[in-house]
């Protein structure tokens, strides 16, 4: 699949929305009509810009009086209000920056795990077991973990710029008795796929296609937990592709041997050189030894029946020379897409390596946003209160990779001008790491200052963590600005 080449700043630009420069930008995220009651829509909307100027802190503190704070409670409370209608809005939008860009769009899913300690963790439910130690007669003891579980799919250029996320699953888990035994019964490949909770990844596939359309573009990036044959024959019936990291050495050719028996035989095809952090936190540089291959496919022997063999791309990257104590990177790849040369697999190693953008969106929902901190006693309580958390993530890392991506764009792209106007004030333009004066790169450098980045001619482009300490201590400005504007003078 050849990818499109464009301005990355006209596309960042537009990217902005209309009356980007002036709007607040949740305003491009909502849709107050998706509720049953417009009443809700218009709470939401009052809601989602509370949480979102005060990130990380409590309800309480977000709305500052107790008639909001209530009002944020019976909206997350309400039994008319599901997280689906919350994320509405923001789907709109990732179809419409989907629209806007060019080229392959790599939809990246991954599951994250939310725990909580409550009195009566029955009324959220529990994530998994776990094993915690032997009692006093040497028994083994399991401790379950109370808390809910997100499937999410998220949009990202192969540029690596988030456009939003296009598909959403909150659910939890009641019991675990007798799991471990009931696999030594069941032959799990034979188990249809609709009755695993492995059919997520096909629900969210589904829904991301329905939402954005142009399945040729859509790629779909998962790890090892994704390397589902029933996931490949979904792709190809849906018109869309595939890149996952396989953990199955399945049946290839005539079935009388396997993948790995086909790619022993290939030749190394080229080297590929990139650079990683050994344990020291230094950067170290890695060869990798790149082999790929066109190899027939069989499923599983359980389901050969139902399903074709296919015809599949195989990549290995493996490190040379891994020093001593420890483990050789290796990527097992597996794409529908076609790769005839070391640059075309280079390029499907390098989108698989987007797949990190989705774990750094977890960790800003939970480190930015706080989301295991609420005290919300209630799954489906929480799960609207994710819902918001997941527009203002997405924001963060939108912004941070803004930076990187698309450096030359207009400001107004992502800022009010009352904010570019108080970072002037606020910031010198002096010591921004050299970003060319009146661009996005540049104003969002003063904004990650805000949150304690450096800018050091050495150091690397400002991360989520200074972006949303920065956006923060922005809006209390803002709001202080506002006061002073006004006269206003305390008693």
């Amino acid at each position: 699949m050849a990818s499109k080449t464009g301005n990355a700043c006209d596309r960042a630009e537009a990217d902005g929305g209309p009356d980007a420069g002036t709007s607040h930008w949740t305003d491009a995220e909502i849709d107050e009509s998706a509720f049953k009651d417009v009443r809700l829509g218009r709470r939401f909307s009052e809601l989602i810009r509370q949480v979102g100027d005060r990130m990380g802190e409590s309800i309480p503190y977000a709305c500052q009086d107790w008639a909001s704070t209530k009002a944020a409670y019976r909206f997350l409370a309400n039994d008319r209000v599901e997280e689906g209608e919350i994320l509405s809005g923001h789907f709109a939008a990732t179809r419409d920056r989907f629209g806007r860009s060019d080229g392959p769009v790599l939809l990246i899913q991954d599951t994250t795990e939310f725990v909580y300690k409550r009195k009566r963790p029955r009324d959220i439910g529990f994530t998994k077991a776990i094993n915690s130690g032997r009692d006093k007669l040497g028994r083994t003891r399991h401790h379950k973990l109370c808390g809910m579980l997100m499937h999410s799919s998220l949009a990202v250029t192969t540029e690596g710029l988030p456009l939003g996320l296009s598909a959403v699953k909150f659910w939890t888990r009641k019991s675990f008795k007798g799991t471990a035994q009931l696999r030594k019964k069941i032959n799990g490949t034979r188990v249809p796929i609709e009755k695993k909770e492995s059919v997520r990844w096909l629900d969210n596939l589904r829904q991301s296609i329905a939402l954005l359309g142009a399945p040729e573009r859509c790629v779909h990036v998962g790890d090892r937990e994704s390397d589902i044959y029933e996931l490949f024959c979904l792709t190809r019936d849906l018109g869309a592709h595939f890149l996952i990291r396989a953990c199955v050495d399945r049946l290839a050719g005539d079935g009388g041997h396997t993948i790995a028996d086909e790619m022993e035989e290939q030749a190394v095809k080229g080297l590929h050189h990139i650079e990683m952090r050994n344990d020291k936190g230094e950067i170290a540089k890695v060869a990798l030894e790149i082999r790929y291959k066109r190899i027939r496919v069989n499923p599983p022997i359980g389901k050969q029946k139902r399903y074709p063999a296919l015809s599949l791309t195989v990549i290995h990257a493996t490190e040379r020379n891994p020093p001593k104590g420890r483990k050789p990177l290796e990527w097992k790849l597996m794409t529908d897409l076609p790769v005839r040369t070391r640059a075309e697999a280079i390029e499907k190693v390098n989108w698989y390596a987007m797949r990190w953008k989705i774990e750094v969106f977890h960790k800003v929902l939970k480190s930015g946003c706080k989301a295991e901190e609420s005290k919300l006693r209630t799954a489906e309580r929480l799960a609207n209160l994710m819902a918001v958390f997941c527009i203002l993530s997405w924001r963060v890392l939108w912004l941070t990779m803004l930076n990187r991506t698309a450096p030359d764009a207009p400001p107004e792209t992502a800022l009010t001008t009352t904010e570019i106007g108080l970072l002037d004030r606020l910031i010198g333009d002096t010591g921004n790491r050299r970003c060319r004066t009146g661009t996005i790169a540049f104003y969002l450098t003063k904004l990650a200052r805000l949150g304690g980045y450096l800018a050091r001619a050495s150091d690397p482009p400002p991360g989520n963590v200074v972006i949303w300490r920065g956006l923060a201590r922005l809006t209390d400005i803002e709001l202080g600005a506002e006061i002073g504007a006004t006269g206003f003078v305390g008693n």
